[in-house]
């Protein structure tokens, strides 16, 4: 079972930064996609960003392309994103996932929820106005 722990969440201006990790325990991290979706109030859950296992390609929504970063240290068991120029709509619960099976289909299956079978418990981002 692995067991992931986000951090680096908090309250920010708008058009500031923030940083988000997410530690992964047990399992072999480097084999592993990895993705971040983010949930606010009332919403459904929604895809932000996604890295294959073999740093192979990012996938991003595009109402965070240019903004966000995803990246990952293998070598740390941790998975980033660097969000920057924030906007009071990016005000959600930011929760990173964990693919095992790394199975690639298709570009949007990366989008999807159900592609991935570990979850964290969200770091809560704030971006005021």
């Amino acid at each position: 079972q692995v067991h992931l722990v986000e951090s680096g969440g908090g309250l920010v201006q708008a058009g500031g930064s923030l940083r988000l990790s997410c530690a992964a325990s047990g399992g072999t991290f480097s084999r592993y996609d990895l993705a971040w979706f983010r949930q606010a109030p009332g919403k459904r859950r929604e895809f932000v960003a996604a890295i294959r296992w073999n740093g192979g390609g990012t996938y991003y929504v595009d109402s965070v392309k240019g903004r966000f970063t995803i990246s990952r240290d293998n070598a740390k068991n941790t998975v980033f994103l660097q969000m920057n120029s924030l906007k009071p709509e990016d005000t959600a619960a930011y929760i990173c996932a964990l693919d095992k099976d790394s199975l690639y289909v298709s570009e949007t299956w990366y989008y999807v929820a159900s592609k991935y079978n570990s979850w964290g418990q969200g770091t809560q981002v704030t971006v005021s106005s």
